[in-house]
């Protein structure tokens, strides 16, 4: 539940003196939907938010920030099955997104049933996981969550064409560095507060 984007949404409508029904006729949604995106239930996507930015005249980056602004801590997952690589990740991951609760996995089922109790925000996946497949994962995740962002994480560029038909939100190439996860934060589908410096 996001009640920060709902009291922000609730607020910008009410200056503009419309209700509900007549901000969903703007947008060419249902007033269904503006109800759950202020009950906080629901956050729209990066275009709706782009679009409301202009039916309500107010800055995108107003609207973006409320979203990003969870109620809930902020998970992170990173998969891989090289220890060295996921030490060396999470070291990375703490230092650029210092207040996000950040947890590693060399086996994917683990992931699969900590995503099933907790909601990740960004998964970040070996492709190759042993005899298992970080595509496959990236699909199940998305089942549990579509709201997940799932970023790549491998040695071999070649299989970004690939990667991209499984609706991650990004792809990187070993090692992790702190400015390639600062790059990909500011590309995520579902962005979301980081904590750290840009």
């Amino acid at each position: 539940m996001n009640t920060i984007f709902a009291e922000t949404l609730r607020e910008l409508r009410r200056k503009r003196g419309l209700t509900q029904v007549q901000l969903g006729k703007q947008m060419f949604v249902d007033n269904s939907t503006i109800n759950r995106w202020e009950n906080g239930s629901r956050v729209p996507d990066a275009a709706m938010i782009a679009r409301l930015s202009k039916v309500l005249d107010v800055d995108v980056g107003t609207l973006l920030s409320a979203a990003a602004a969870s109620d809930e801590s902020v998970n992170i997952i990173m998969v891989d099955d090289s220890k060295v690589i996921l030490s060396d990740g999470i070291t990375v991951l703490e230092e650029v997104i210092p207040n996000a609760t950040i947890t590693g996995f060399i086996w994917p089922q683990e992931a699969i049933e900590f995503a099933k109790s907790h909601r990740v925000s960004l998964a970040i996946l070996d492709i190759e996981l042993g005899t298992a497949s970080g595509l496959d994962l990236c699909r199940t995740l998305l089942e549990i969550n579509s709201r997940t962002n799932v970023v790549y994480l491998t040695a071999y560029p070649d299989y970004s064409l690939e990667a991209w038909n499984t609706e991650a939100s990004g792809f990187l190439v070993k090692p992790l560095t702190p400015e390639s996860v600062r790059n990909q934060l500011s590309k995520l589908r579902y962005p979301f507060v980081s904590g750290g410096t840009a």
